[in-house]
């Protein structure tokens, strides 16, 4: 029973400290806490205005090429040559592969379509 009751009283202060500590000396929150801030009534001009400023704000941070938040921005790789440079030297490495398969002299990998894998 004590194991019970000791933990139970210990939540029951807390609960009735922190509701004592909340209340002011009459028992209730102050005025200052209640009253919400006051509110000031803002023209269609004022806020044409403040959206031009964030739009130029928005638009210079765009232009702006430093990377943000910590990610690098990469400067990107040039292309190796012309497309028809590329073709070219793509079908040499095909019509050289294929040679190669035909003589025998390529082995398919174990595990991959052309032979089962070992166990």
């Amino acid at each position: 029973m004590k194991k019970i009751l000791l933990p139970l009283s210990f939540a029951l202060a807390q609960m009735l400290a922190v509701s004592a500590f909340a209340q002011n000396v009459n028992g209730q929150a102050s005025p200052a806490q209640v009253a919400p801030p006051a509110h000031t009534d803002v023209t269609p001009a004022e806020k044409a205005g403040a959206r031009m400023e964030r739009k130029a704000a928005g638009a210079a941070a765009s232009k702006d090429e430093s990377p943000q938040e910590g990610t690098p921005k990469s400067a990107g790789t040039a292309r190796k040559g012309t497309r028809a440079e590329r073709k070219a030297a793509h079908a040499k490495h095909k019509a050289k592969v294929s040679a190669e398969n035909k003589r025998g002299e390529i082995k398919a990998v174990p595990g991959t379509a052309g032979e089962p894998a070992k166990n």
